[in-house]
């Protein structure tokens, strides 16, 4: 009868195990819901949970009762004791007499017999479950068959909450990433760019500290240029070879090295750091563009960590991103301290062959971008706004890969693939992709579509720079904000897109030469938006004009045939 009854109490204890993936997130929490459903219905003297660690991969005490507290911090070696015997081997085991059994640790005079089952996900040992008794002989094979129904199901539920727990940490994480990478890449200042890489780092692998790393000019020295600890940035001068040190093959080599126990791996002068902070686990990534590594992004603990492959891969990503944002940020510092010699008569020579240096150096990592994005595929909910910006972001790519093959052939008037599209349409795609900026700069945009379509034969990506060009150029000129007008209109013959905003106008001296190369009334301007706009215009058989310019305003209209 005390049988029957047993079952029966096993039973109902299965069901809210099992129902425990829905009413909590908690591991810790389920764990001891679990240990009190096997308590009420095996009755022992004493019980605990413990689980394997993935960093030192021995059992660690979750959960626990009738233990002193003394004892909840045990840890074993897998092996050690009855309970690491069982994690061991996959077994469970039954112990009648534990005076008898010399693998017996023990944590309480009074237990005289103990049973353990190995908690298993997918075939591997996760933890142990284990039961004590003051009785000798306290438990049998019906005991164990009920212990394991409730261990196996405990695994489960637990597995469950850790799967949900990791897919919503990757979700997080891939947000994250691409708020981050959009950040990064838009700043064009190196020293922010390097700041702005530690400190994301850091929160993206939730780490203590993130460290980033330079080589210098001979590439034989690393040199720290930002680090991100706890209490914001940690002021540190270091440098030192590379050859002197663990990070010499993440450089070499190209991939990720990481070190269990940095106190014993002296690196130079950085040792002090490891010692100041109490750095014990490390993850080095090689931050790599155009298959040359330029210097290193350092993930650190204060315990002993094994970071797993999810954390390896998220944290690449991002020092794929951080290449990205470096160069370009360089290239933004080479071509703006080239300004006054493309000023003099060799201009356009100049600006080619930079252009041409731009786009060699742009089109590898660009191709890695596209990579590692497709491979995130990304997915929303329909209706939402982020899978409309996952679209644009995919599209402004291949954009990108376009202008890169053109500024290449510059000067050859290469000319790109051409399609049909609705003028509206690529006016509303553009106007999603500004809209963020619009809204930080307090422009407002008015915009209001034809009432029919206006096909156009184009080519897509230049179109919408041009519209970009013209869009931001009446940002740029109105920087406490303003108002922008756009509209369209047609004849049978061609569509015209019309632009107007409010600022200050442009100088009357200059407005006959608007769309010369080089010419610009703004400081920090090149001069070669308007021109370049003209010259794609042309070649799709358009053109471009400054109707009025005032001190209330400018309006730019350009026209294409239409189909």
């Amino acid at each position: 009868m005390k049988a029957d009854k047993t079952e029966r109490t096993a039973i109902d204890s299965l069901y809210r195990i099992s129902s425990l993936v829905s009413d909590t997130e908690e591991p810790k929490e389920a764990l001891t819901l679990i240990l009190e459903e096997i308590i009420n219905v095996l009755q022992p003297s004493s019980a605990s949970i413990s689980l394997i660690s993935p960093d030192t991969h021995r059992l660690e005490l979750e959960v626990s009762h009738g233990l002193a507290e003394d004892w909840n911090d045990l840890d074993l070696a897998l092996g050690q004791g009855i309970t690491g015997w069982c994690a061991l081997h996959a077994r469970s085991i039954i112990v009648p007499d534990v005076s008898q059994e010399p693998r017996y640790i023990s944590v309480r005079s009074s237990v005289r017999s103990e049973m353990a089952v190995p908690m298993e996900d997918r075939g591997v040992v996760i933890g142990v479950v284990n039961i004590d008794s003051e009785q000798l002989n306290a438990f049998d094979e019906q005991s164990l068959k009920i212990l394991t129904l409730l261990t196996n199901e405990a695994s489960r539920v637990v597995s469950r909450i850790w799967l949900i727990q990791q897919l919503r940490a990757k979700a997080h994480q891939l947000e994250s990433l691409i708020n981050m990478g959009q950040g990064l890449v838009g700043e064009l200042e190196q020293d922010e760019v390097l700041r702005g890489l530690a400190r994301e780092g850091r929160q993206l692998m939730n780490c203590h500290s993130c460290a980033l790393f330079l080589l210098t000019p001979d590439h034989k020295q690393l040199q720290l240029h930002s680090m991100a600890g706890p209490r914001g940035e940690i002021d540190a001068q270091v440098s030192f070879p590379i050859e002197e040190s663990s990070f010499g093959a993440a450089i070499h080599r190209h991939k990720q090295v990481e070190v269990a126990d940095l106190p014993f791996t002296v690196e130079n002068d950085f040792i002090h750091l490891v010692q100041s902070e109490g750095l014990v686990s490390m993850l080095a990534t090689p931050i790599v563009f155009n298959n040359k590594a330029i210097g290193l992004l350092n993930a650190y603990t204060t315990h002993q960590h094994r970071f797993n492959n999810d954390e390896k891969k998220v944290f690449a990503t991002l020092a794929q991103l951080g290449a990205i944002a470096i160069q370009n940020a360089r290239l933004y510092s080479r071509i703006f301290s080239s300004e006054d010699s493309l000023r003099q008569n060799e201009k356009l020579t100049t600006l080619g062959m930079l252009s041409a240096e731009i786009a060699h150096e742009i089109r590898n990592p660009l191709t890695v971008i596209k990579l590692l994005f497709e491979s995130l595929d990304l997915q929303f909910a329909a209706g939402d706004d982020r899978q409309t910006d996952i679209s644009v972001i995919g599209d402004k790519l291949n954009q990108l890969e376009e202008i890169v093959s053109r500024v290449l052939d510059f000067g050859r008037n290469r000319q790109g693939a051409h399609a049909h599209f609705d003028l509206n349409d690529l006016i509303e795609e553009t106007l999603r992709l500004v809209r963020l900026k619009l809204h930080q700069s307090k422009i407002e945009i008015a915009y209001q579509p034809p009432l029919q379509a206006l096909l156009v034969e184009v080519n897509k990506g230049q179109i919408q720079q041009v519209m970009l060009n013209l869009i931001l150029n009446a940002t740029q000129v109105m920087p406490t904000g303003g108002r922008i007008e756009i509209s369209c209109v047609s004849d049978p013959a061609q569509a015209a897109f019309i632009i107007r905003d409010n600022g200050p106008g442009i100088p009357e001296s200059i407005q006959p030469d608007i769309f010369e190369s080089f010419l610009t009334h703004r400081p920090g301007g090149t001069g070669l938006g308007l021109s370049i706009s003209k010259r794609i215009l042309r070649d799709h058989h358009g053109d471009i004009e400054l109707v009025e310019s005032s001190s209330t305003g400018s309006t730019f209209r350009f026209w294409l045939p239409t189909h």
